[in-house]
């Protein structure tokens, strides 16, 4: 979380990298970007970072979902270090809109990033345990009618079948249900109908400008234009304190530091 580094690809033998810790636990993949990073030092030996190998493979999940396309800008170099702690800059699912905007405006991102790139959530699963405090214990009241009331009430009572309980650390439920497989402007529509999954989702209703985008890209009418931001906001998002030049180092094994 120092930069975009690779750090949260790094290994620790007593637990204590980023990859370790709550927010990331549930990360897959790794093996993955392993593969691919192999197959790149074969090609070309010393020469793509984990960093930039991990935004190209970000960049081609999107396309391959049918979402965009865009042009990575290269040249990023591997950090050396990867501590638990420093996961405290994520924003958790349960933000608010002035913790969701702190968080992002601290890697010079802006609410229109923010809005933007929250729709990510168009792709993928979660685990229960990630939103099931609106579901039982939204005041820390722990039970059934401690929910969240922002929540839809017909969405909330499927949630709560799926996730029967506040302790549910194994099931998983789709982001964007019926289309989690697919990048598309779907997000919008849930989240302008109280259906977003997480709090952070609706968070996005309680400030002006990202509700009007919400709604403005819940008719669907505008995929080109949630694209180009799209792409642009990952731009963005992937040039955040890189290590250039003669910093860092490009890691041969995307897990451990060179030696």
């Amino acid at each position: 979380m120092q930069g975009c580094d690779g750090s949260v690809l790094l290994d620790s033998a007593n637990k204590t990298a980023e990859k370790d810790v709550q927010p990331n636990q549930t990360l897959r993949g790794f093996g993955f970007v392993e593969r691919v990073k192999a197959a790149v030092e074969k090609a070309c030996p010393d020469t793509v970072s984990c960093a930039d190998v991990l935004a190209l493979i970000a960049r081609d999940a999107v396309w391959l979902s049918k979402g965009p396309f865009w042009t990575v800008p290269l040249g990023r170099r591997d950090g050396s270090v990867s501590i638990s702690n420093e996961t405290d800059a994520l924003p958790p699912p349960t933000s608010n809109f002035t913790v969701l905007t702190q968080l992002f405006a601290a890697v010079n991102l802006d609410a229109k990033d923010l809005v933007v790139l929250s729709a990510g959530h168009t792709i993928g699963t979660s685990h229960c345990f990630s939103f099931s405090d609106r579901l039982y214990n939204f005041t820390g009241m722990e039970n059934p009618s401690d929910i969240d009331p922002t929540l839809e009430p017909q969405y909330m009572m499927r949630l709560k079948s799926k996730c029967a309980s506040l302790n549910d650390n194994t099931t998983l439920v789709e982001m964007d249900p019926g289309s989690f497989k697919t990048f598309d402007t779907d997000y919008f529509k849930l989240v302008s109908k109280r259906r977003g999954l997480f709090h952070s989702d609706g968070a996005l209703l309680t400030d002006p400008f990202t509700r009007a985008y919400v709604q403005r890209h819940a008719t669907g009418a505008f995929k080109e234009e949630f694209f180009a931001d799209f792409a642009a906001s990952m731009i963005k998002m992937g040039n955040a304190n890189p290590l250039t030049g003669s910093q860092g180092e490009i890691r041969k094994k995307c897990s451990v530091v060179n030696h």
